[in-house]
C-alpha cells in the first residue's frame, strides 16, 4: 500500500465558540484546507508551526513524542481544533511539528471522523457502512 492523503479543513475551535456566542462574525471564524498524509501509525493530529501560526493556536501542553526514526522529542501540544472531511467532524488537541513539516492525520481523530482507508483507491473515505453519519462504538 502506498501513501495516502486526504483534504481536511482545520479550524480554530475557539472561533467557533466565539461566533455562537456573538463575538465575532462567521467570516472571522480562522480555518484552513490542508492535505495531510493519513498515518494510522500516529495517534494523534499532527499540525506544523506554520498552521498553529495561521490559526492562532495556544499551546495547553507539552509532551514526549517518538518519531519515525525511534528519536524522542518534546512537542507541544495545541487546540482544541476542529477537523473536518467530508460530511465528518471531530474536535481534538494536536502536536505542533517544527518547521513546514507535513501534516499527519492519525488513528484516534480518524476513529472519531468514522473513516476507512480504501488502499486500491489509496484513499480514504467515509465507512460506507455508515455514509451519512459518523458511527460510534461504546464497548
Amino acid at each position: 500500500m502506498g501513501l495516502v492523503h486526504a483534504e481536511i479543513e482545520l479550524i480554530r475551535s475557539a472561533d467557533i465558540i466565539l461566533h455562537q456566542e456573538g463575538y465575532i462574525q462567521k467570516e472571522q471564524i480562522k480555518k484552513m484546507t490542508v492535505t495531510a498524509l493519513v498515518d494510522t501509525g500516529a495517534y494523534m493530529l499532527a499540525i506544523n508551526e506554520n498552521v498553529k501560526a495561521q490559526l492562532a493556536l495556544k499551546v495547553i501542553d507539552n509532551q514526549i513524542a517518538t518519531l519515525a526514526d525511534g528519536s524522542k522529542v518534546s512537542l507541544d501540544i495545541v487546540g482544541p481544533i476542529d477537523i473536518r472531511f467530508e460530511n465528518r467532524s471531530t474536535t481534538c488537541r494536536a502536536m505542533v511539528l517544527p518547521g513546514d513539516a507535513e501534516i499527519l492525520l492519525g488513528a484516534i481523530p480518524m476513529e472519531d471522523l468514522d473513516v476507512v482507508i480504501n488502499p486500491r483507491d489509496q484513499k480514504m473515505t467515509v465507512n460506507p457502512n455508515s455514509p451519512n453519519f459518523a458511527q460510534k462504538s461504546l464497548k
